[in-house]
Formats: C-alpha cells, structure tokens, sequence
C-alpha cells in the first residue's frame, strides 16, 4: 500500500491527535504517503481533504481533542454520500483508509468497506465501550479528568455536610463511572449495566452522614434509569437519584452534571503512549494490507481483531471492580 487517509469520527477523546501523528510518521517511514480527512465522514464527502507529513503532525502529541476536527454526516449513511466518499479516496489515490473513534465510526468504515475500500479502526472514545479492547483512547484522561473534579467537590461536601450526585458520561457503558468512582473514593457508584437499588443507595448515604464522615459523593452514569421518558420529569439520571436521596433520606443533596469537561484536556502519558501505539499498528496493518481489522490492546499487548467481530460482540462491565468498589465505600 502506497497512499492512505486519515480520519477522525464521532465523540473527540484526548490521544486522537497522538494516534494522527504515530499513523502518519510511521506510514511515511514505510515510504507510504497520508492524507489528513477534516470533519470525519463529512468532510470525505466534501473533499476536505489535506495531505499530511511529518511535519505537519508536529507538535500535537499533548493536544486534545482533534486538530483533522470531527462532525455527524446524516448524508453519509445513506448510498449516495457513500458513494461520494468511495469516490473521493479514489481521487486522491488512496488505498487505505484509517478511522479513529468509536462503535459509529466502525459502523461507517465497514460500510466504506463494502464498497472496497480497505479501512482499519482504531478505537477512540472516553466511554470505553468498544468490545474487544481493554481500554480506548481517552479514557484515562477522561478518568482522571473526573476525579480531579470530584476531589474538588468533596472539599465542598465535607465543608457543607451534603451529599452530592456526580453525574458522568456513559449512556450504555458504565466503565467511565466505575473507575472514576473507585479512584475517586465515591461511596455510591451507579452504572447502566446493574440495575439500581435505591433503598441500598438511600441506607448507604445514611449511614455515611451517621459517621464522622457526615459527607457522601454518589457517581452515577448518565445512562442509569434506561431513556429519560422513563424518569417522568427528569432529563438527568444524576437530578432524579438526588431527588430520591432527598425524598428517603431528608439528606441536603446538590447535582454536578460533568459533562463535555471530560471529553477536553491534555491527553494523559498513558494515552499518549496508547494511541501511539495503536496508531503505530494501524500503520503497518495498512502497509501489510491486512485490513478490515481493529487496533486494539489486551493484556498489555497491541493485537488486531475482526473489525465486524468486535462491533458483534457486547462489552461487559468488571464485575470485580464494581465489588471492591462496594467493599472499599464501607462504613
């Protein structure tokens, strides 16, 4: 393979720009030459397209989110936007294509790949929900962006004596929450994946303001409670968990809504590291031709995986985490 594209779609993550750059240098090391696609799918259709080098990839590796932008393309799904993408790779010669984001992004280079072009993903989200890999990029980052966050607000609930409900971002995947809330010391974690007990969450705050303590940080995942019409007059999973909380418990409780703060910030040394060396991979995948394939790392190590196997597969929460975290909370 001679000639690549580079995109990236969906949600932006910090280490996108740090997976850009490792892509870019090692392609041009195997004597292949990269384009850069702005706007994701969108701007494959619009021909926004520009060519990249090493150069041109300097000084982004402690940038967040991306500098190749990214956007929704509604008209990409349909088989006339398709088509313009597939024709536009043609134009700039483009054999390969590599797209960096989430289960979304995979979704549309499949589709590219049914139409031929030959694509390898490289999973890029904060929520950490793409099956397959034990993290992606951004997540770690995006952690550490909370618990900065939730250390700042225990000053406040310790000063006040409340408790407060930290709401973060996972609609289906609660691994965000789980590993923000075990680093952070949250004595309540909700997640989508478990089912909430209300009456335990309730016994729980109690028994925290019973103790010296007389403070309590409840995190919980933005997709607990399943679709919002079925929290009646709350849009936010965090506001209907406080009310509950006040209502049981008689307990004064504030919401913090997170929200787009953790997709921000520079990328962590661990995302750094990671999406260069997912992005590393991706490049010689390409120049091997041994596409269809997603980047991913387990056990420490980069390996590649069926890109349609792991968009088939469900992700699944750790179990074992969720368990200590509960051990840990007690009081």
């Amino acid at each position: 393979m001679k000639v690549i594209g580079i995109l990236t779609s969906g949600g932006d993550a910090p280490g996108m720009n740090a997976a850009v750059r490792a892509i870019t240098r090692v392609a041009n090391k195997l004597g292949m030459d990269v384009f850069g696609i702005y706007h994701g799918f969108a701007g494959l259709i619009e021909d926004e397209i520009i060519r990249l080098d090493s150069r041109k990839v300097g000084d982004v590796l402690h940038r967040g989110g991306t500098f190749l932008k990214t956007a929704r393309s509604p008209e990409f799904m349909t088989e006339e936007g398709q088509a313009k993408a597939v024709a536009n790779i043609k134009k700039y010669g483009m054999q390969g294509l590599a797209v960096i984001g989430g289960d979304g992004s995979f979704k549309g280079a499949l589709a590219l790949q049914r139409h031929g072009v030959k694509v390898v993903g490289i999973p890029g989200t904060i929520d950490n929900d793409i099956p397959c890999t034990d993290y992606t990029i951004g997540f770690d980052t995006a952690i550490n962006t909370v618990v900065d966050c939730v250390n700042k607000i225990r000053d406040t609930a310790t000063s006040h004596e409340r408790t407060f409900v930290v709401e973060v971002m996972g609609k289906n995947c609660g691994d965000l929450a789980l590993h923000a809330g075990l680093a952070g010391g949250a004595e309540v974690i909700l997640i989508p994946e478990v089912e909430p007990d209300y009456d335990a969450v309730c016994k729980k705050v109690q028994k925290s303001h019973h103790q010296a303590k007389s403070h309590a940080v409840v995190i919980v995942a933005e997709g607990v409670g399943g679709d919002p019409a079925y929290r009646k007059d709350y849009l936010s999973a965090a506001f209907h968990v406080a009310e509950l909380i006040n209502k049981r418990t008689g307990i004064e409780t504030r919401v913090t809504i997170l929200g787009h703060i953790q997709r921000g910030g520079s990328p962590t040394a661990s995302d750094r590291l990671l999406a260069s060396r997912l992005g590393a991979e991706a490049a010689r995948a390409l120049y091997e031709e041994d596409t269809g394939k997603m980047i991913a790392i387990q056990d420490g190590k980069v390996v590649r995986v069926d890109l349609e196997y792991a968009l088939s597969q469900k992700k699944t929460v750790k179990r074992e985490y969720l368990e200590l975290a509960n051990m840990l909370s007690s009081v």
